[in-house]
């Protein structure tokens, strides 16, 4: 193909990209729509503009090792270690589970046995690069449900991963033992040398290139594509080599700088993935297989975030932190369509199962970015049933016996709170941690902090522990629907203490203000540490927090 002829492509399907992209945003729909419907429109079953699909395969490819570069990046030894247990726990769960239900589906169906088994195992996983990326964009990636849902998400990504080299195999004469230990084999081979390369001459070389930012840039990109290849040779797949690749860079004091110079890339490259993923939605055989694309797509839809809530839940979470994760699963992964094509090219099934997955694909794809974007409302709605999930008994303190009416209230401990405690001790009056994250929870039992397992946007347990009539309340959890909330409940109760809760931007403050707090945490403007001077300066004088505040928004 002419080289005008190709910049003539992919300039039309950017300019597509942009209008579409126009039109969801002005109705506050999720970019990632915009892309899929461009990628729709251009594609073979409506204007048949992507001639030269192989470039916008690289292209796109591109794009998912940069997710992941940025996301192993910013992955924190500490945080994966805390959430590493119920991550793990769940993404084998629920890939188990969903598989039984799909099977059971599939032959429900009339679909044979071999096809059924394609189609639940392929319908089990979830999309990391989807689901990364709307996290990212609420800001919330951090967040315990946010860890916990990137950890079972890469659980579920290594078990795809396996399956798939195991299909190859035996495809290619090889036994499942022999494609086992293959993989072991390699994995104890790389694991090795990539630990002995990264702690100990990356950290060398970073140092010397970082003297130009235009090096730095250069080499953290080909170390990407360095690390991502190789395991491409040794037979993984390319998003596992580039999240290695991204976490071994993650500890250097230069994180932040190649995660900024790399996310333009990122996200350019991510929106020629999504055009790319509209492109693959055929529908030539969409409306014989209408009833199970509905059904399929319900039992993602509804079935995939009830087993991670239930699992979550039978593992001491919080229904919130459960709900919020398991709406993040609702849809199928990029693995799926991988699956089930090597399983067409294999033989093993008809290409129409392709179709029957593209639409599934689709619709969950789309329903699945309002259930995130909105899951926090989702949770408010229906409340009233899942307060049937709420532990009967706090798993807080033991041994300990609570302080009646504390005087300063902390939501959310980490990671803001853990800051802010020392500060707190100075106040020398009584004080309460109310988190929901079990793993939290123990950590102040054996610190031998008061303590209480719950969440605040429980209006019962707001009651329980009298939080109208403390003092102070603080909270550090950076969501305006939960600040929103509980400011809504204390004026419920004229409550005149200071308070003093988080949010994600100013916009959201300005919310938070109108609703009578007295000052509110941005992490973004002001970090932990600055507030903690602020605290221990201030104490707890109304007066002066009004004076801060007016200082601060001036």
């Amino acid at each position: 193909m002419p080289v005008e002829e190709l910049f003539f492509e992919i300039g039309t399907i950017l300019v597509l990209a942009a209008f579409f992209s126009l039109v969801v945003f002005r109705f506050r729909q999720p970019l990632i729509l915009g892309y899929i419907i461009t990628g729709i429109v251009a594609g073979p079953g409506v204007l048949a503009l992507t001639h030269n699909t192989e470039v916008f395969e690289v292209m796109s490819q591109i794009g998912v090792a940069f997710l992941l570069f940025t996301v192993g990046l910013g992955l924190n030894w500490r945080s994966l270690k805390e959430v590493g247990g119920i991550s793990l726990a769940t993404g084998v769960g629920q890939v188990l589970f969903t598989t039984v239900i799909g099977m059971v589906i599939g032959l429900g169906l009339g679909f044979n046995l071999v096809s059924s088994v394609y189609l639940a195992v392929a319908f089990s996983f979830s999309s990391t690069i989807i689901i990364v990326k709307l996290l990212m964009d609420k800001e919330e990636i951090d967040t315990l449900y946010g860890r916990i849902s990137v950890g079972f998400l890469l659980v579920q990504d290594f078990i795809a991963m396996l399956l798939l080299l195991g299909i190859a195999s035996l495809t290619g004469g090889a036994t499942p033992e022999q494609a086992f230990a293959s993989v072991v084999l390699k994995a104890l081979i790389l694991v090795p040398i990539l630990w002995l390369v990264s702690a100990k001459l990356i950290p060398r070389l970073l140092s010397y290139v970082a003297r130009s930012q235009e090096m730095l840039f250069i080499f953290s990109v080909a170390w990407c594509f360095l690390v991502a290849g190789i395991l491409v040779m040794f037979g993984f797949g390319m998003e596992i080599g580039a999240l290695i690749a991204g976490i071994a860079l993650s500890s250097s004091v230069y994180q932040r700088e190649i995660s900024a110079r790399v996310r333009p890339l990122r996200d350019f490259f991510l929106i020629i993935f999504f055009i790319v993923l509209g492109t693959r939605l055929g529908f030539e055989h969409a409306s014989v297989l209408l009833i199970p694309t509905i059904i399929f797509s319900l039992s993602i839809l509804i079935g995939h975030p009830l087993i991670v809530l239930l699992i979550m839940r039978g593992l001491g979470y919080h229904p919130r932190t459960g709900f919020l994760a398991g709406t993040t699963v609702a849809q199928i992964s990029e693995f799926s369509f991988i699956l089930i094509a090597t399983g067409i090219m294999a033989g093993h099934i008809n290409s129409e199962l392709l179709t029957l997955s593209t639409s599934v694909g689709l619709i969950t794809i789309a329903v699945s970015s309002y259930l995130i974007y909105d899951n926090e409302r989702i949770y408010r709605a229906l409340g009233p049933l899942l307060r049937l999930l709420e532990p009967k008994r706090s798993l807080a303190i033991e041994h300990q016996k609570l302080p009646t009416r504390a005087k300063v209230l902390l939501f959310g401990y980490h990671p803001i709170g853990e800051v802010l405690i020392e500060a707190i001790h100075s106040l020398k009056l009584s004080y309460l941690i109310v988190d929901f994250d079990p793993t939290v929870i123990r950590l102040l039992s054996e610190a031998g902090e008061p303590h209480l397992y719950g969440d605040v946007g429980d209006e019962l347990l707001l009651e329980q522990i009298e939080a109208h009539n403390a003092d102070m309340i603080i909270s550090t959890i950076p969501d305006v629907v939960v600040s929103s909330s509980l400011l809504v409940y204390l004026k419920s109760k004229k409550y005149r203490g200071v308070t003093v809760v988080s949010v994600h931007t100013q916009a959201e403050a300005c919310v938070c203000y109108e609703l009578g707090a007295d000052y509110v945490i941005v992490p973004n403007v002001l970090s932990g540490k600055k507030f903690s001077e602020l605290l221990s300066d201030h104490r707890v004088h109304k007066r002066a927090w009004h004076g801060a505040r007016k200082a601060t928004t001036a």
